[in-house]
């Protein structure tokens, strides 16, 4: 029996969250706008990350937009009438800042650009269709980035891949995203969400302690030196072989002796 779903609206129904143990999936709904985020908005994505990263029911989060758009990034009306730049990556209450503890998949559909692309970058695993983009649009209009863009991107797709989209700010489609692993997955037009959910509950049935260490140790990895993150990636390792890591690999060593008596008859 499927586990009872939960809705939750954030920011005056700007962003929604439908909460279905062990996964949540947030969805931005500006669809007038194309899913830009004014700051209140951005504080209610924030809030909703928050909640489900506190959720211990919860072991992964997808993210998509409302309306056939990802995230256009930040409402440009308000950032005309306010001229106030709002830390999108910050320490603060910005809400791109660190990695949530469990994994976070998008669903993108459409245009995933400026601060929108920020948003797409903070997700660990990002499912895409034909319609997807992604772009540093925020070139065309002079805005720096402040959404960890300049940081994830590098480290994702290259110095010179990143670089092209960072300067240029053009757009990059489905397939090429595909091609530079800005994209993890392409899947059938107007099925992202539906993939990013099911891929998230079968992340979510997964052993987690090994899991959570390992995701940990390679987002680790950049702010250490070689030598310095192999040691912390074993120390991790060392930590997590517990109860959980012994009984399954009794699974898998029952399944594969299984195997070759099968083989052998």
């Amino acid at each position: 029996m499927a586990a009872p779903l939960t809705s939750m609206t954030f920011a005056d129904g700007n962003i929604l969250a439908s909460r279905r143990v062990p996964v949540t999936t947030i969805i931005i709904n500006r669809t007038e706008v194309r899913n830009a985020l004014d700051v209140k908005t951005a504080r209610g994505l924030a809030g909703a990350f928050q909640l489900a990263d506190a959720d211990e029911e919860i072991r992964a989060v997808v993210v998509t937009g409302a309306g056939g758009a990802f995230c256009t990034g930040a409402d440009l009306q308000e950032l005309a009438a306010t001229g106030a730049f709002f830390p999108w990556a910050g320490n603060d209450d910005g809400l791109l800042a660190a990695p949530l503890s469990k994994p976070v998949i998008a669903a993108i559909e459409g245009s995933a650009s400026a601060e929108g692309l920020g948003v797409a970058l903070f997700c660990d695993i990002r499912i895409v269709d034909d319609s997807a983009s992604f772009s540093a649009a925020s070139r065309q209009w002079g805005c720096p980035i402040g959404d960890g863009a300049t940081v994830r991107l590098p480290r994702l797709v290259g110095q010179g891949r990143a670089l092209d989209m960072l300067i240029t700010g053009r757009v990059v489609g489905a397939d090429e995203a595909l091609a530079m692993g800005l994209a993890s997955r392409k899947v059938a037009r107007g099925t992202t969400r539906a993939e990013a959910e099911k891929l998230a509950h079968q992340v979510a049935g997964l052993p987690q302690a090994a899991l959570l260490a390992d995701r940990c140790s390679a987002y680790e990895s950049f702010t250490l030196d070689g030598a310095a993150a192999i040691a912390r990636e074993v120390q991790r390792a060392r930590a997590t072989f517990g109860p959980e890591a012994q009984a399954g690999i009794r699974r898998a060593s029952q399944r594969a002796t299984g195997g070759i008596r099968l083989l052998r008859a």
